[in-house]
């Protein structure tokens, strides 16, 4: 059984998710990567290492990624298609996002951004 641990990266700006258990320790499995300005956490791109595809890794990711960044109180703009579609399809709980086209949409109001 792995254990999994998303943990954010200021130096590289980028969250990790790495994986560890009896056979590999602490690899890194995958990332989110974001720029930061204004209050505001952009994300840029998402990936996950081809070996650990089909795993659901990427969800776990953008699930605790986006949770750290509503918690911290900033604004996330999903630049990234990968955190667009989690965003869209999930609910992050007191997260404030701004569509790229410059619409606002708190949490409480799922589904695609409005017209």
């Amino acid at each position: 059984m792995a254990d999994l641990k998303v943990t954010r990266n200021d130096e590289a700006a980028r969250y990790e998710l790495r994986m560890s258990d009896e056979t590999r320790t602490d690899t890194l499995a995958g990332f989110a990567a974001f720029e930061q300005g204004s209050g505001r956490v952009r994300f840029t791109s998402t990936e996950i290492d081809p070996a650990f595809r089909g795993q659901g890794l990427g969800e776990t990711l953008a699930s605790e990624a986006l949770a750290d960044v509503a918690r911290r109180g900033d604004t996330i703009v999903p630049l990234c298609p990968f955190i667009a579609s989690y965003l869209r399809e999930n609910e992050v709980a007191g997260a404030i996002v701004e569509w790229p086209d410059g619409t606002p949409l708190d949490s409480a109001t799922q589904g695609e951004p409005p017209a």
